[in-house]
């Protein structure tokens, strides 16, 4: 049996670095300095560096997040206004329309005068419920997003204060 230890310049595939045995003889080769678990080897101008850009990350991401809510909350504030505006005109041509039919009908048996205040009351009652209607769905809108509230809170989160504290 040969040594796998004779000619170290020729492959042998005893001759590994996890096989071989310890060997006082032999010169031991420096091994890189190993990293103690949650020690960092960079310097406090990376880190700060990171910490710096992850800052700025977060705010690049905290206003994209504010846009698209304002955005949704202007898209839901123009379908409301749009709904009540096209409410508003159908109500009006319905309005003029059944109005002038529902006076000549009931003009026949109360007489003119009071078939047009029997009208106008209806379309009153009508004009009521659209308005709530239209209200309801207002106040669906939102006002500044929510994430406009966590924006504020980062530079007190950066100092370690709370919210209570401000």
């Amino acid at each position: 049996m040969t040594d796998p230890y004779a000619n170290p310049t020729q492959p042998n595939a005893a001759h590994t670095a996890h096989t071989a045995p310890f060997d006082e003889t032999r010169p031991q080769t420096a091994q890189p300095p190993t990293v103690q678990r949650g020690e960092d080897r960079r310097s406090i101008g990376d880190l700060l560096g990171d910490v710096t850009r992850d800052i700025s990350t977060l705010m690049r991401q905290e206003v994209a997040l504010a846009k698209a809510e304002v955005k949704q909350s202007t898209s839901r504030a123009g379908k409301g206004a749009g709904m009540l505006a096209g409410a508003g005109v159908a109500g009006l041509l319905f309005l003029v329309f059944l109005s002038v039919a529902a006076w000549w009908a009931l003009g026949h048996v109360t007489g003119r005068g009071w078939s047009g205040l029997i009208v106008a009351v209806v379309w009153a009652i009508i004009a009521g419920i659209l308005a709530m209607m239209g209200k309801k769905e207002m106040q669906k809108v939102k006002g500044l997003p929510e994430t406009t509230d966590s924006v504020g809170k980062i530079p007190n989160a950066l100092k370690g204060q709370e919210e209570n504290n401000r």
